[in-house]
């Protein structure tokens, strides 16, 4: 049975195959020993990808915010490494549709620090312009980390893409959160991006990925919930 801790700052530390690692209430991922920060599925320029694509016009400022979140984290936590876990971009065009000083921000992340880029099935090619290094998954701690999980049981397989949710029920009613979500041997990320949605933990997209009993870990306003398997509800 995967053990959550709570740590100080309202996260929640966990074991994940060998490696010690706390998941956020931001939905980053932090490892500690590394001073590597990792965030999946922030959809950069998706409401300017909506406005182009389908004339739906959503507050240009998702980008913005989202960014606004992400130097909250990096500055709790000065990492020396910040790992973008693929669709980072909503779509291939999206960079070119940056704001010049949205984009003159990413060129900072990489000033002082690592920025790695994971590709995603929206943004399979990575960024042209800005800096850092383009990748398709990432070893540490003996973890592999990618945008997409792989089919059936991977160990140490750390993802995004699913973009998890956690539904959980009581006779006040019901709350839906974003989660991370895990066995103790797999993790799976919620999305960072402020316009992004979540699937439910309890979707058929999750069968066949956990071989222990399904833990999510949902993001509250103070802090990280743990939730166990017979506390979560379909939506």
């Amino acid at each position: 049975m995967t053990r959550f801790e709570a740590n100080a700052c309202g996260g929640l530390r966990i074991e994940l195959s060998g490696a010690s690692v706390v998941l956020r209430g931001s939905g980053a991922l932090w490892l500690e020993s590394e001073r590597t920060l990792v965030v999946a599925d922030l959809h950069f320029e998706k409401g300017s990808s909506y406005a182009a694509r389908h004339g739906q016009m959503l507050p240009p400022y998702d980008t913005r915010e989202t960014l606004d979140r992400l130097d909250r984290e990096i500055t709790d936590l000065t990492p020396t490494c910040l790992i973008f876990l693929g669709d980072s971009f909503h779509d291939g065009d999206g960079e070119s549709r940056l704001a010049a000083d949205d984009a003159e921000r990413l060129r900072g992340l990489a000033r002082g620090r690592d920025l790695v880029w994971a590709v995603g099935n929206h943004d399979e090619d990575g960024p042209k312009g800005l800096p850092g290094q383009v990748i398709d998954e990432a070893s540490i701690l003996g973890l592999v980390l990618r945008h997409e999980p792989q089919g059936g049981l991977q160990p140490g397989e750390v993802a995004g893409h699913l973009h998890p949710a956690a539904r959980v029920s009581s006779g006040r009613g019901s709350v839906r959160r974003r989660c991370f979500v895990t066995d103790g041997s797999r993790l799976i990320l919620p999305a960072f991006g402020a316009y992004t949605g979540g699937l439910n933990v309890l979707d058929r997209a999750f069968s066949g990925l956990f071989g222990g009993p399904l833990l999510a870990a949902a993001l509250g306003k103070q802090k990280v919930h743990a939730i166990g398997p017979r506390s979560l509800r379909p939506d």
